[in-house]
């Protein structure tokens, strides 16, 4: 089969498969054979960039560098809404409603409204064209590329009778779980953590690396569709329509009769919400008809014919007991404010996050006040404010520890930053098992079935002091290992305990782990700030471990995204004698420490013998379509410049340490219209 057949073949095929999982919950093939697939068609994609079709699923996982956003004009100006708290006032909307309609008879759609980014998205003739933010409401941005990584999203739709030209428009968002996910690594790395998932949506939508965003999973449910002409006669109509073509509507929505049933509808929803996927906070009430809503028209800010009701952000009064904290995988200290038990948003509340100390100082807390905790855009509930009124003489200044709580070594902090660290990283107990927990999870080496305690276990029993350790457990060491644990929170006795099919299931997982590739491998030696997507960029860049360790400062920082914080980082971790021990030990187990060697299908040899390197962005490649451009025309890409460089391809917004250095070196600097005309012959 042609190369052209088989990009058309994957991608039908693909599309397809996306289709079934996403909107019929149908894994018509495993994720091994889909990954092969995908892999396939990136290859080949990268190799006749023209035959790629717009509905690729390659442009799911990204990859694409925007310069800038371009600003577009609204086809429909996207409004916002009149806002209200009260009931009162929905009453006296419904009496607008009803009077701007003469007393004709109307029913309302009540919609949550979900709290992410509105998104305009255009196809054309049934393909995704088109990703637009709100912006002004008159203007946003096209962040087509960003759009297009929402597996939700159908980046062609096929039915009968669409129109030529229509558009979608919804709520992007980052779910709860996706949110929960990325602090926890970023915490992880010594990251500060994102604040809420609204703003956490947000900045990702606007990230310039479609392929970092496609990481992040965000998601998109649908609430509107507009066309000229108008397509459908009721707004129900076209959510139901919006389904059944493939797009992700929300099933909470519903039609009310009246008034009253709206007030019921927004009761419900007032607990039910915390139940969902994602933040909401409030009900979006819309005339239903079409035809009634031109009726009554808009005012010059917001429609006369939909209104937001807001709820109000939930909190609650209690004391503060205490202080726990918490020594993180990083060394990070991390207060946490243990409460008297509170109920909040249907849960009972006994933590809250105070982040650091500079938040303490900001509140003006004392030990034993009353007070206030919300629950709005925020997954864990934090403390807002101190009641001072309710402040007696047994509150207390709180003193923050100078020495870490669980190895007494003395805390620095460094500058610029808020947070306190115990520098005892190799010894302090928390930051032990916290670098254990790191190496075995998923987006690491994978070891799943030593969860649950099971390291813990084996600390105790000294059969680990470093994840090397994992590669020289056997059966003999493993097998009736035995200990009985508190669980702290409910105060219950629980045993982990190595009976033969558990030890015959972690050495098979610690087995499997060393099929891992070279970026995973990386990501789970725990270098701070070194997260799988930095790890990745460096993978790409450097190609091998003794590479990466050789590295100096200025040719990490000519990495892609790696910044001077970053590398010097990754030079410290390496500088360290137990850590190079530490890598030839995993060396020795069998875990990848190099880049697996694509097999690059030449196209000329117009830079035969040549070597090259690039900074900047480009218009008409990604990164990964411009070194696969490189080998392909016989080039060798080089990670630094030097006087064996042979050209600089520059495009926009290029790293100026680069071109000075080029500039010093008298090396060959050309534009991207250059190196296109060179390789071309």
């Amino acid at each position: 089969m042609n190369p052209q057949a088989r990009i058309k073949e994957l991608t039908d095929l693909l599309n397809h498969y996306n289709y079934q999982y996403y909107q019929n919950s149908v894994s018509e093939v495993d994720d091994f054979t889909f990954d092969r697939m995908l892999e396939e068609l990136t290859t080949l994609e990268q190799q006749y960039p023209a035959d790629r079709r717009p509905d690729s699923p390659t442009q799911r996982v990204g990859g694409t560098i925007s310069k800038e956003f371009p600003t577009v004009y609204h086809r429909f100006p996207m409004l916002s809404l009149g806002n209200t708290y009260s009931e009162a006032d929905l009453i006296e909307f419904d009496n607008r409603v009803r009077k701007g309609l003469n007393g004709d008879t109307y029913e309302y759609i009540c919609e949550l409204k979900f709290d992410g980014v509105a998104l305009s998205v255009t196809y054309e003739d049934g393909v995704l064209v088109r990703g637009v933010t709100r912006g002004d409401g008159v203007r946003g941005d096209d962040i087509t590329p960003n759009i297009k990584t929402i597996r939700t999203l159908p980046l062609r739709v096929k039915a009968d009778g669409l129109p030529p030209v229509f558009e979608v428009r919804g709520e992007g968002f980052l779910p709860l779980a996706e949110f929960e996910r990325i602090n926890k690594e970023r915490e992880d790395i010594g990251e500060p953590l994102l604040a809420n998932p609204r703003n956490a949506a947000s900045g990702t939508f606007k990230m310039q690396d479609s392929a970092v965003v496609a990481q992040r999973r965000l998601d998109c449910f649908l609430y509107s569709f507009l066309s000229e002409p108008e397509v459908f006669q009721t707004h129900e109509e076209s959510l139901n329509v919006l389904k059944s073509w493939g797009f992700n509507v929300s099933p909470t929505w519903r039609k009310c009769g009246t008034i009253e049933e709206v007030m019921a509808y927004i009761a419900e929803w007032d607990t039910r919400r915390f139940e969902l996927p994602l933040g909401t906070d409030g009900i979006v009430i819309k005339v239903n008809r079409y035809d009634q809503q031109r009726e009554l028209g808009f005012t010059a800010k917001s429609p006369r014919w939909a209104i937001a009701y807001k709820y109000k952000a939930l909190a609650a009064s209690t004391t503060l007991d205490g202080i726990q904290y918490q020594v993180g995988r990083t060394g990070a200290v991390t207060p946490v404010a243990l409460l008297k038990p509170v109920l909040l948003a249907g849960t009972v509340v006994k933590r809250a996050s105070l982040h650091n100390s500079n938040e303490i100082q900001r509140l003006g807390v004392m030990l034993h006040d009353t007070v206030f905790i919300e629950k709005g855009g925020e997954i864990i509930p934090k403390i807002t404010s101190v009641d001072v009124s309710k402040r007696t003489a047994l509150c207390e200044e709180i003193i923050y520890p100078t020495e870490c709580p669980a190895c007494n070594t003395r805390l620095y902090r460094r500058e610029g930053e808020a947070h306190f660290y115990c520098p005892n990283e190799k010894y302090c107990p928390p930051q032990q098992q916290a670098r254990f927990e790191h190496f075995i999870q998923r987006r690491a080496m994978n070891i799943e079935s030593l969860g649950e305690g099971k390291i813990e276990l084996l600390i105790d029993k000294g059969l680990v002091q470093s994840p090397a350790d994992f590669y020289e457990l056997t059966s003999e060491k493993l097998l009736g290992l035995e200990k009985t644990y508190e669980d702290l929170e409910s105060g219950k006795k629980r045993v982990v305990s190595f009976r033969q099919k558990t030890v015959e299931n972690i050495l098979n997982a610690i087995e499997r782990s060393k099929a891992q590739p070279f970026a995973n491998v990386l990501f789970a030696l725990g270098i701070r700030y070194v997260g799988l997507t930095t790890a990745e960029k460096l993978v790409d860049f450097f190609g091998s471990i003794d590479a990466l360790a050789a590295a100096p400062l200025e040719s990490l920082t000519s990495a892609p995204e790696v910044g001077p914080r970053i590398a010097q980082s990754v030079v410290e971790w390496f500088s360290d004698t137990d850590n190079r021990v530490y890598i030839e030990r995993l060396r020795l187990a069998g875990l990848h420490m190099e880049a697996e060697r694509k097999i690059v299908e030449r196209e000329g040899s117009a830079l035969e013998g040549k070597t090259v390197l690039y900074t900047g962005t480009f218009a008409n490649f990604s990164r990964e379509e411009l070194e696969a451009k490189i080998a392909a025309n016989g080039g060798k890409l080089l990670s630094g410049v030097s006087k064996k460089l042979n050209y600089l391809i520059v495009g926009e917004s290029p790293g100026p340490s680069k071109v000075n250095k080029a500039t010093q070196l008298n090396v060959p600097m050309i534009s991207e219209e250059e190196f296109m005309r060179l390789i071309a012959g």
